[in-house]
């Protein structure tokens, strides 16, 4: 395969889907779990960093009615719409498959080339979030009432109040001074 695929250091969000041409008895070398930084699967991918707490590892057979598809909307939240056109190739896929999410690439930006025994399946993006800007209407949101602003007369009080506090204060140290 010679499809290249950029990995931004701050995506989110995507889910991409390999196949695992392999044979049964070989796919558990190739995804062996307790190999370092799961070494086959970097290299098949051409990814410098893969974050093997992410890396998911299916049997296809194992999903039974939920399918692939299923797992992708039901367990990791990618929208209907985006596997709508790939539904029935994901339905008819067969074998085991990889499956990583956008984390597992443990936000390093990278540039990936996977290469066989992979075969790429598709991206699928996980739904935004669903902002809501209909103002509050309740007492409660409306919050507090603010505090009035002290009057200018007020305010002239307390400075009054603070000269002549001072000049007290100074009365009082000449006169010790002096005594």
């Amino acid at each position: 395969m010679t499809d290249r695929m950029k990995i931004s250091a701050t995506e989110a969000g995507l889910v991409r889907v390999f196949a695992i041409d392999l044979p049964a008895d070989a796919v558990a070398e190739f995804t062996d779990p307790d190999a370092p930084d799961i070494a086959a699967i970097r290299d098949a991918l051409g990814a410098e960093v893969l974050s093997p707490d992410h890396v998911d590892f299916l049997r296809v057979t194992e999903l039974g009615e939920l399918g692939l598809d299923g797992y992708l909307v039901d367990g990791l939240g990618v929208a209907q719409d985006e596997i709508a056109a790939d539904r029935a190739r994901l339905r008819a896929l067969r074998g085991y498959v990889l499956v990583l999410p956008s984390r597992a690439f443990a936000g390093t930006a990278q540039e990936l080339s996977p290469r066989t025994p992979l075969r790429w399946i598709g991206t699928y993006a996980e739904p935004g979030p669903q902002n809501n800007f209909t103002p509050l209407t309740s007492a409660a949101a409306q919050g507090a009432p603010m505090p009035a602003r002290p009057s200018d007369a007020a305010m002239s009080g307390r400075v009054a109040a603070i000269a002549l506090l001072v000049m007290f204060l100074l009365v009082a140290l000449v006169v010790w001074i002096a005594a």
